[in-house]
């Protein structure tokens, strides 16, 4: 299964533009502590009990820090019957060499 993805120049774009989406972070609580893009906290291990949270019908981009359980949580997600749900690639770490911390 090909996962759909973003990079971080369109989802900062997407911000930038007021786009309607919900930004679902995938980390451990430490990792969402140390720095975070403002995400909803739901990390992998908790996802399939609290799928319940998640609006099937919004726009959802999940992040981690380097890409990896985003990518496991927008397959599971997708699975589960969300279509508009996509993994930012290189995740946090992209986001921070790429566009900055400040944004």
């Amino acid at each position: 299964m090909r996962i759909p993805a973003i990079t971080v120049h369109e989802l900062a774009a997407m911000r930038t533009a007021g786009a309607d989406f919900f930004l679902l972070d995938v980390r451990d609580p430490e990792e969402f502590a140390a720095a975070n893009l403002g995400g909803h906290l739901i990390p992998l291990k908790d996802l399939p009990d609290r799928i319940g949270e998640l609006d099937k019908q919004k726009h959802i981009v999940v992040h981690c820090q380097a890409g990896g359980r985003s990518s496991r949580a927008t397959e599971f997600l997708l699975s589960q019957g969300f279509t508009q749900v996509c993994n930012l690639t290189g995740g946090l770490n992209a986001w921070l060499r790429e566009i900055g911390a400040s944004k």
